[in-house]
């Protein structure tokens, strides 16, 4: 892998192209992202570089017998990360990933990551937290058949039967059940870059993109190409 960012997932509209098509795509805000340490094999055993997306908000609470203002990190910026950023030179940022690439020796500690490293035409792979749904059935959960919807039926939405009764007598483990639905990690792969907007660091991608407005989105050039 060479080419990862992070963003955030502004909306969806959609595009004409040239030639008049309509295409519906996914808004992402990607970057820009800052180089917070360069991991390297002598140090840290392994080749990777870490970003931080998005900085973090600091509260001024009091001043000092001087008059001068204390900032206190909030948000989870504790001592420990709050050293890790001063160190790279870098504000306290709200997220923070490592990406292993194969060029790694080539980034430098602050170094800015922007929109610009993908181009039209360039397929990614998208992962995100999806939508949380709730407690759901297992109609909608799993895609089951509902029952007979005639008045007498008294059997419309619910599961049905879950296994044998004599033998084995139980409930197989991993059978579909209603549940908690949604708000896991979700990569759509050989997704389509349509645009860049280089200015607003804006990415208009193909398709749809997992999570809800605002959600991380980490962006990765294909895995999965087309043959």
């Amino acid at each position: 892998m060479k080419k990862a960012i992070l963003a955030t997932k502004v909306g969806m509209t959609q595009i004409f192209n040239e030639d008049g098509t309509l295409i519906p795509v996914t808004v992402l805000q990607a970057g820009p992202c800052v180089v917070t340490q360069v991991k390297t094999v002598e140090n840290d055993g392994y080749e990777a570089v870490q970003v931080g997306f998005v900085d973090k908000k600091e509260k001024i609470v009091n001043k000092d017998a001087n008059g001068k203002k204390e900032v206190i990190h909030r948000h989870g910026v504790n001592k420990a990360l709050k050293g890790h950023f001063d160190k790279a030179g870098v504000s306290a940022k709200r997220y923070v990933r490592e990406f292993k690439f194969e060029n790694a020796a080539e980034y430098a500690v602050a170094q800015e990551i922007k929109a610009d490293i993908f181009a039209e035409g360039d397929k990614i792979d998208a992962t995100a937290i999806s939508k949380g749904k709730g407690f759901q059935g297992a109609i909608k959960r799993l895609g089951q058949h509902r029952g007979p919807m005639a008045h007498g039926s008294k059997f419309h939405r619910h599961q049905g039967s879950n296994g044998a009764c004599s033998s084995p007598s139980k409930v197989f483990k991993g059978k579909g059940m209603p549940g908690h639905m949604g708000c896991k990690k979700v990569t759509v792969q050989n997704l389509e870059v349509v645009r860049v907007d280089v200015e607003k660091n804006l990415l208009l991608v193909k398709g749809a993109v997992p999570g809800p407005k605002k959600a991380l989105v980490t962006i990765k050039e294909t895995t999965r190409a087309e043959a």
